[in-house]
């Protein structure tokens, strides 16, 4: 089972604290950590793509560097781990990030990955003038699978004729093309939805854990895109995403994530709760609904584990042992400090890691 890292591209990481460790995004700080990792055995690194944060107090990912900029830095001063940047659809057209992939393939082949970001803030892309309204809602997967569907043709066949409702290729070309003529694609639907679209076209999806110390809380979204997958006929996993604050006792965990809540960026937070609030067709699974719940939004509501080193390691290997799940991508607190004590005092305990 593979074990990654959600680079942290915006400031402050996935905390939305005013008592989290407070930091910009640079270039220096994400190689040291996916440097780290790869010292450490970890499969893949992912970065996110994001255009406007959500201020408050911690200006939160007020500050982002860019994906495909940043991972192709990465690519060159990395030797073995897998890379993964995210395009935007609604900013980048596919011909463009097709040329842009294999371009990274380029410099560090077969290590590279794109992440499809349908958009699910209207901010972000208004500010810009890409915003195409709110029926993106309804049809944004359709559009994510055209956009797919031009990128394949193109790193598989180096042209592209493709004419769908969104996007109309004439004659378009690409070469070079990829090394293998294959780039994997990530998706990141919890809804059934986005599972389809993930099951169609994508080779790797992500399930967001829920909840501290629940790891199987998963298992019921997971068993989703398994059934999906296998309508599909296609071999597609989960990426199962988990926040890690882990100390030497479960105690120390405990009052520091306590803290990390107490001290919660609340005009953050409500800036994020009126944005995911757009989407009137989300159902309850959506990505945009789950992260905004107010029981866990000062992470995002991500799936967090909270413990001891040897605790934290245990919940991993139950997450590792769901079916269809083929990783594991986890963010940390303080992303150095959690990194090498990742790969010198969890992943050790770890049954799932070799």
């Amino acid at each position: 089972m593979d074990i990654g890292v959600f680079i942290p591209i915006g400031n402050n990481g996935w905390l939305i604290s005013k008592s989290s460790p407070q930091y910009m995004p640079s270039f220096e700080l994400n190689k040291a950590i996916v440097r780290k990792a790869e010292e450490h055995g970890l499969d893949f690194a992912l970065s996110m793509i994001k255009f406007k944060g959500f201020g408050g107090e911690t200006e939160f990912w007020d500050h982002c560097l860019e994906s495909f900029t940043l991972m192709a830095g990465l690519a060159a001063v990395t030797e073995r781990i897998k890379l993964y940047a995210s395009t935007p659809i609604l900013a980048l057209p596919p011909a463009i990030t097709a040329r842009m992939a294999t371009t990274v393939d380029s410099i560090a082949p077969g290590r590279f990955g794109v992440n499809i970001v349908t958009g699910w803030a209207p901010g972000e892309y208004s500010q810009m003038g890409l915003w195409p309204g709110d029926e993106h809602f309804a049809n944004r997967y359709a559009r994510a699978a055209e956009y797919v569907t031009v990128m394949k043709e193109l790193w598989h066949e180096g042209v592209s004729n493709f004419k769908g409702e969104f996007y109309t290729m004439d004659d378009c070309v690409l070469s070079p093309r990829p090394a293998n003529g294959h780039i994997d694609i990530v998706a990141a639907g919890q809804s059934s939805t986005g599972m389809k679209f993930s099951a169609e076209h994508a080779e790797y999806n992500f399930i967001l854990g829920s909840g501290v110390n629940t790891p199987l809380a998963l298992s019921g979204t997971t068993a989703a895109l398994v059934d999906a997958a296998r309508e599909t006929g296609r071999d597609v996993g989960a990426l199962s995403l988990f926040m890690v604050i882990a100390d030497e006792t479960d105690e120390a965990a405990q009052a520091k994530w306590q803290d990390y809540h107490d001290n919660a960026d609340h005009a953050a937070l409500a800036y994020m709760a009126g944005e995911t609030a757009t989407d009137k067709t989300a159902d309850d699974s959506s990505t945009a609904r789950t992260i905004s719940l107010p029981e866990g939004a000062v992470n995002l509501n991500m799936g967090t584990l909270v413990g001891s080193y040897e605790t934290v390691a245990a919940m991993l290997d139950e997450v590792a042992g769901v079916p269809g799940t083929k990783g594991i991508m986890l963010v940390f607190d303080d992303f150095l400090e959690g990194i090498e004590n990742f790969g010198t005092r969890i992943q050790p305990l770890m049954k799932s890691r070799p």
